[in-house]
């Protein structure tokens, strides 16, 4: 049976839109009129080829890059024209890591918490639970280079937590880890959807990492080439699985690991 497309189901509200978004790096269009919406406790996943422009889009939203065209809301809040209550709405995890290393776990907390305009006391109030959430309540006080990949993955999760952002947006979260670790990653975040009613953008070139009942946003070349939940992408497409779904779409060859 296909999949009850998105657009009739009753929305309470949307926690990302993107409307209309072009960027070029000089003559080369890196995005060309994207548009979508991802509804509030919601797991999106934008989906895309190395290249697809995944990270250019990420920049923009996290106002890194300038929109030119179009416009970016979190939560109603335009990106460019009020961007300090949108961005306030915004937990970020960068595909690079951005912790630093010759900190403590509880010192890069607290660092990121004065950015955040939290006092030293409340961060210590709020740290203990995130800690726990990604398991690391016993490494408070470990610098930050003694923790595996993995484990500063969730520690950059917890930061970006910590200031209780409504949408939590991650590039390429799982870059550089084995499979264990991917798994754990991708594990948690899903956990803070199904708690907490989190809302979250998850982006990727691994098909794997999608779900049946995700909404899957398809970036290709700069262009979005579908919108819906992945079954319903499979459906339309007459495909057996999401993998095949995407090289229908994208004529991809097998480039995209599924």
């Amino acid at each position: 049976m296909t999949a009850e497309p998105l657009s009739s189901r009753v929305e309470s509200a949307i926690a990302l839109e993107v409307e209309n978004v072009t960027h070029a790096y000089g003559a080369r269009l890196a995005l060309d009129q994207v548009s979508f919406k991802s509804p509030a406790g919601q797991f999106a996943v934008l989906l895309g080829l190395n290249g697809a422009g995944k990270s250019t889009l990420f920049s923009i939203i996290t106002h890194l890059y300038a929109c030119r065209s179009g416009a970016v809301r979190v939560f109603g809040h335009d990106v460019a024209r009020d961007s300090g209550r949108a961005l306030a709405s915004l937990g970020v995890v960068f595909q690079s890591r951005t912790l630093d290393i010759d900190l403590s776990v509880e010192q890069n907390l607290l660092y990121h918490g004065a950015l955040q305009g939290l006092s030293r006391s409340e961060t210590r109030r709020r740290q203990g639970d995130l800690l726990a959430r990604v398991g690391l309540a016993d490494r408070l006080s470990d610098k930050a280079r003694h923790l595996s990949g993995g484990q500063q993955r969730r520690l950059e999760i917890a930061r970006a937590l910590l200031h209780r952002p409504r949408l939590l947006i991650l590039d390429e979260p799982t870059a550089g880890l084995d499979l264990n670790a991917r798994a754990d990653i991708l594990g948690l975040v899903r956990a803070l959807v199904a708690d907490a009613g989190a809302s979250v953008l998850w982006t990727t070139h691994l098909i794997d990492e999608a779900q049946a009942d995700d909404l899957v946003i398809v970036l290709h070349r700069g262009r979005v080439l579908a919108e819906d939940r992945a079954e319903a992408i499979v459906a339309r497409a007459g495909a057996t699985s999401l993998s095949a779904a995407f090289r229908a779409l994208t004529g991809a060859d097998g480039e995209a690991e599924a």
